[in-house]
């Protein structure tokens, strides 16, 4: 009877480094996925008529100091463009805040915002808005202007200051911040109601 030898194959185990090097490919795979899909990645380069800007940043908070070191103006906005062309940053939907010789905030914001060179003048534009502090008098306008470096705030486009239930309106509007001192000027009229009176729509 004849007998056949029989022969057993074994495949060799991986060895440890041989592991190691397969996780270290599988977790590189996975880290290059995250990092294609980055949602933090910038996204185009904003366009200006004024030209390419050099920077632009997004959730900002700009605060001006006087030379004593003390903060006299904040702007916060989500997006801030600036083009070297002319020296100009455009905001949107600005938020101002202006601190008078007082230490008040006198706010304001708008749908969008220039500062021009140097921070000195700030052009707010769109359903613009003037705050004064502790009387309560609201100034609504189109545009805006603010001289920072004077506290001089003014506009040029028909103006309504309230303090309900009084308001007045007229085509021009002066305010010094630092003298606490607000006027209207040409084609004057207003609303003020004798205590009691009910109040009428600005």
């Amino acid at each position: 009877m004849a007998s056949a030898n029989t022969m057993a194959l074994r495949v060799p185990r991986p060895s440890p480094k041989l592991w190691l090097l397969l996780i270290l490919l599988v977790v590189g795979g996975i880290l290059a996925l995250f990092e294609a899909r980055d949602p933090r990645l910038p996204g185009p380069v904003p366009r200006d008529d004024a030209g390419e800007p050099d920077y632009y940043l997004e959730g900002v908070s700009l605060t001006r100091f006087d030379a004593s070191g003390t903060p006299y103006q904040r702007l916060d906005t989500p997006r801030l463009v600036h083009t070297p062309e002319d020296d100009v940053t455009r905001t949107q939907t600005p938020v101002a805040r202006l601190h008078d010789n007082q230490g008040r905030i006198w706010f304001s914001h708008s749908d969008t915002g220039i500062l021009g060179p140097g921070g000195k003048h700030l052009i707010l534009e769109g359903n613009a808005r003037l705050n004064s502090p502790g009387e309560g008098w609201q100034l609504d306008t189109e545009v805006l202007h603010v001289d920072t470096d004077t506290g001089h705030a003014w506009s040029d486009t028909p103006a309504l200051l309230q303090q309900p239930p009084q308001y007045v309106r007229g085509e021009r509007f002066d305010a010094w911040i630092n003298e606490n001192r607000m006027r209207l000027t040409d084609n004057v009229r207003g609303f003020h109601p004798p205590e009691g009176q009910e109040e009428q729509a600005p």
